[in-house]
């Protein structure tokens, strides 16, 4: 009964103190492809996504109903940095469904001017109010709508004490009249937030793609230990115990032959213990776990590991090629800044195709079959399977008017015409290839159908075409596995290559691309696709996380084309249109929003591209 009556009075109390209107929210997820086209079409920064901003603490003045139902101590409020336009996952803080909406492409409009520099939260959002009205003047009805509407939500002047009423004078003056306030009077407390003004401390400061062993935005300002001797040792991937063990060992110690426990090798900044002495437990220990920990380090230990997925039975093709990368922030290409390896599966063996796939590939080589070009007559030749009876009946005539005519060409020859066209298919490779897709098949078990139905489908129309597979661990090496080269005619070789492909590291794309590029311009052919197979965006152990990653993608695109070369991405990442416009332009790539049916649409897709 107790907790019954408790149930309805945090119901209760909640819903009184609520200032929101869920019936008239509008979500991000619903609008999030309107919102990046807009902000692009504003003239936005195009390698930017649109993604969901976090709740953050605003420290403002709360009711005493917010109080004692210990609610809204969180905002929503929009920003942007170098990777994202971060935008609330829910707006609803107008009883007007349009309104929220109008929120939404206010803040986008918003951020268009906003490029980062230091300056003042009051004094920034209304430079970039003054500068969005000036610009795009269509949206200044909307602008005062949403003035209108919010300061009816916000709590009045009088209401607050004289510090605080102050600050809130000034806010208000601000945005009715943006540029009027040179400075935010002081208070004890912040003041009440501005869902119409961009963030005024924005958490940029780690990125939510951050990864372990990251070489930059490392954690933490200590001291690192580098462990170059140690050998390797076989590792997982593992959650962090919630909490320390302290129990009592209840078996003999002469029975322990294996030390195998949660040690944190990012060291704590309050515990800023010995590194030697971590660093001797780390190489005591038999198998290592591997957890994320948010919390900021004093110090850390910096190793390579073994993870399971990686791929050691590979055969290396040459030393290596040299490849440069672009540089965004410095506008220019870093000579020999990559290292391409050609590698191929050194244990692959000749097999047949698999039995689940046989009744498809049957249908799409039927299909692919009529692109073959028809089989036409070569007259006039020297030899051939028949007389050429018009060039005969010529000849004979010659002969019986007394001229004297060669006897050469009497004959014709049926020939299959030739496509005049070279594919080069470049997959991903990557680590993110291991997830699964369905209870059934992980991504790269797709991937492996897809080459299956992709191959037999091109070698029934006898286009020229090429397979590798590419995966990276940071610049040094790139990794590009060849599956088949245009030299070589597929066969059982090259379906065993297939079946040998499985997940690598991490996915630098605009070197891959870079030595496409090249083995695709050296075709004679006339029309030279390069087909792109992902899963996701490019990304690598360093600095080519995020930004940096994108622009030498879009580079190394614009590069190829630049060669005369046909770039195309297929991919199955449903965020996909977040980036792809900026990296492909718009109809240069397509999603396949269901994974498990990439197999059969790749090969189809062929056809269109080709057609």
């Amino acid at each position: 009964m107790e907790e019954k009556v408790g149930e309805l009075w945090h119901r209760m109390i909640t819903r009184a103190a609520e200032t929101r209107y869920p019936e008239a929210a509008v979500h991000l997820e619903d609008i999030e492809q309107i919102m990046g086209v807009m902000f692009r079409a504003l003239g936005g920064d195009g390698g930017l996504e649109v993604a969901a901003a976090n709740a953050t603490e605003h420290g403002a003045r709360r009711g005493l109903l917010q109080r004692i139902a210990g609610s809204n101590r969180r905002v929503e409020l929009a920003w942007r940095d170098e990777q994202s336009l971060r935008l609330p996952a829910v707006i609803d803080y107008f009883p007007e469904r349009q309104l929220n909406h109008y929120l939404y492409t206010w803040l986008a409009a918003l951020a268009v001017g906003d490029h980062q520099e230091e300056e003042a939260w009051l004094n920034k959002n209304q430079r970039l109010t003054i500068k969005t009205l000036h610009n795009y003047p269509g949206i200044a009805k909307r602008y005062a709508a949403l003035v209108d509407a919010h300061l009816a939500e916000r709590t009045p002047e009088d209401k607050l004490p004289p510090a605080e009423a102050a600050q809130e004078h000034a806010i208000r003056q601000a945005l009715l009249e943006p540029g009027s306030v040179e400075k935010l009077p002081a208070a004890k407390r912040p003041p009440q937030p501005v869902p119409l003004w961009l963030h005024p401390f924005p958490p940029i400061s780690a990125p939510s793609t951050s990864r372990a062993g990251d070489e930059e935005g490392e954690r933490g300002q200590g001291e690192t230990k580098e462990i170059e001797d140690m050998q390797r040792h076989k590792s997982e991937r593992a959650k962090k115990p919630e909490q320390e063990d302290k129990g009592l060992i209840t078996v003999r110690m002469e029975n322990i032959f294996t030390w195998g426990e949660f040690a944190n090798l990012d060291r704590g900044s309050e515990e800023n213990e010995d590194l030697d002495s971590a660093a001797d437990a780390l190489k005591d220990m038999d198998n290592l776990s591997v957890s994320r920990d948010a919390k900021a380090s004093a110090g850390k230990l910096r190793f390579d590991l073994d993870l399971p997925s990686e791929a050691n039975d590979d055969l290396v093709l040459g030393e290596g090629i040299l490849l440069p990368e672009w540089d965004f922030k410095k506008q220019k290409l870093i000579p020999d800044h990559c290292r391409i390896v050609p590698m191929m599966a050194a244990d692959a063996q000749p097999r047949d195709l698999p039995e689940t796939l046989r009744k498809t590939a049957r249908k799409l080589r039927a299909q692919f079959q009529h692109l073959m070009p028809a089989r036409i007559w070569h007259r006039g030749q020297q030899d051939g399977c028949e007389v050429d009876i018009d060039a005969y009946l010529r000849y004979a005539t010659d002969r019986a008017a007394g001229h004297t005519s060669a006897s050469d060409g009497l004959y014709k020859d049926l020939r299959v015409g030739a496509r005049d066209l070279a594919c080069l298919l470049l997959a991903d490779l990557s680590l993110s290839t291991d997830t699964w897709v369905n209870n059934h098949a992980r991504v790269i078990d797709v991937i492996r159908d897809s080459l299956y139905l992709f191959a037999e489908s091109l070698a029934a129309t006898g286009d020229q075409f090429a397979m590798y597979g590419f995966s990276s661990r940071k610049r040094d090496p790139v990794r590009v596995h060849q599956i088949k080269s245009f030299d070589e005619h597929y066969s059982g070789m090259i379906r065993g290559r297939i079946d040998a492909i499985k997940p690598g590291y991490y996915t630098r794309m605009g070197a891959a691309i870079r030595h496409s590029s090249e083995l695709l311009k050296n075709q004679p052919s006339g029309r030279r696709l390069l087909l792109i197979l992902t899963d996701g965006k490019p990304n690598d152990l360093d600095k080519y996380e995020g930004r940096y990653g994108i622009e030498d993608t879009r580079q190394a695109i614009h590069e190829a084309r630049q060669l005369g070369l046909q770039p195309f991405c297929v991919t199955i990442d449903a965020k996909a249109n977040d980036y792809l416009p900026h990296l492909f332009g718009t109809g240069s790539y397509v999603v396949i929003h269901k994974p498990s049916q990439l197999p059969r649409e790749l090969p189809l897709l062929y056809v269109k591209l080709t057609a």
